[in-house]
């Protein structure tokens, strides 16, 4: 009932799994990998050369996948712990998905699409510790893309989003701005189009913004995912369901899904391409990931499911094409996507209070094949007594009338059998 009653006005509440202990090499299990050709497409390229900016909730520094990986980043989140600090594993997360190493475990440890890549950590805050307005958040993810400009970075990827009735048009214009000033400096932005697809499907900002490479999610089915959003934004897609990553849980490894995910991956195969093709412009690269992407299963040049279709780096990098001309956008520059339903939960002229989605938070996982075993944590208590309290807390404070919005966790569930056309 609580779930119910809280999706009704906007704040959404999404599962919650318990620890596992990772027993035996985590590498078998990235099957997004093997799929993709990644250690055939690693004799071409694997990113080295580039930094990817990732703009997320904190990262941790230390995790032995990632050991090298990071450079000095920034902390623009407002709050204590700096860059290395975080609420939940996302960020790590996603610069797993981007560039790790497969270090630990005696090299059989998470692998990232593109291990040859830098990341630069920028830490907003997206409200998984303490409250977050959308202005700030808005703010906070402007600030960081500036930086991640100005430090050098070619690719920059926010696998982060709010829901586009939850803002106002001058904070949006105002990242408008800052987005179309990086992509005249020649960066490329992605960021994950959201997972209400089957919950009202509004459009998220930044991905519904010109100038954002908007990522959609599939599964192992190249389908898109059920959760994963829909419309004009997506751009291309990427696997995004039983995702395996470096992480801040109790193993050091967690089981993800959704379009987050994917659009690490899409990140990834841009610094591939870009490693190789120095002197191409973010609008040369693009072109190339959009012309070598699995094209939609109905037979158009794109729909709203998968956009322009979805990621194969190893064809870019092995049969690129014509990159065409340096200073062309691929993709029609639009106005803004409007929310799909602007009069649903409209918010008031001040700032709305943002409140975390955990839906399609990671858990850990247990991976390493059937010697692996689900283990309670016992210093968290029941998990599914925890939803509910949360559930009850929010439900009490959308009646004291606070207005809430949603940060998306991108994330989206539903895997098919066949192979992934890489």
């Amino acid at each position: 009932m609580f779930a119910a009653s809280l999706v009704a006005v906007g704040v959404v509440v999404g599962p919650v799994a318990g620890p596992a202990i990772a027993d035996g090499p985590i590498r078998p299990d990235q099957w997004h990998l093997d799929a993709m050709h990644a250690p055939e497409m690693w004799k071409v390229s694997k990113g080295d050369g580039i930094t990817v900016a990732v703009i997320d909730g904190g990262f941790k520094l230390d995790h032995p996948d990632l050991a090298g990986q990071f450079l000095s980043g920034k902390d623009f989140s407002g709050g204590a712990g700096g860059v290395g600090s975080y609420g939940d594993g996302h960020g790590t997360q996603m610069a797993s998905l981007i560039a790790g190493t497969g270090k630990s475990n005696g090299g059989t440890g998470a692998y990232g699409l593109a291990p040859g890549a830098k990341i630069l950590p920028l830490k907003i805050n997206n409200g998984t510790v303490g409250p977050v307005v959308s202005t700030d958040f808005l703010g906070q993810v402007g600030q960081a893309v500036t930086y991640a400009v100005d430090q050098g970075s070619k690719v920059i990827n926010i696998s982060q989003g709010i829901s586009a009735v939850s803002t106002s048009p001058g904070d949006v214009e105002k990242l408008n701005k800052t987005l179309r000033w990086a992509r005249s400096k020649g960066v490329l932005v992605v960021s994950s189009v959201g997972n209400s697809a089957e919950s009202g499907n509004l459009a998220e900002y930044p991905s519904a913004l010109p100038d954002v490479v908007g990522v959609g999610a599939v599964g192992r089915d190249v389908v898109a995912t059920s959760e994963s959003q829909q419309g004009p934004q997506v751009v291309l897609a990427a696997p995004g369901v039983d995702m395996i990553e470096a992480c801040t849980g109790n193993t050091g490894y967690c089981k993800s899904h959704g379009t987050s995910d994917a659009a690490a991956l899409v990140s990834a195969s841009a610094a591939l391409v870009w490693s190789v093709h120095k002197d191409w412009t973010a609008n040369q690269v693009l072109r190339v990931l959009i012309n070598t992407a699995s094209k939609p299963t109905d037979g158009s040049a794109r729909n709203n499911d998968v956009g322009y279709g979805v990621v194969r780096p190893r064809v870019a990098l092995t049969d690129p094409g014509d990159p065409g001309p340096a200073d062309v956008s691929p993709v029609p520059v639009v106005d803004p996507v409007p929310s799909a339903s602007p009069s649903a939960g409209s918010p008031s002229s001040a700032p709305a209070t943002a409140v975390p989605s955990p839906g399609g938070s990671p858990s850990d996982v247990a991976v390493g094949g059937p010697t692996a075993r689900a283990e309670a944590d016992a210093a968290s208590g029941s998990g599914g007594v925890l939803p509910v309290v949360a559930g009850v807390v929010v439900g009490l404070a959308v009646v004291a009338g606070v207005v809430f919005v949603v940060l998306r966790r991108r994330a989206a569930a539903r895997s098919g059998g066949n192979p992934y056309p890489g």
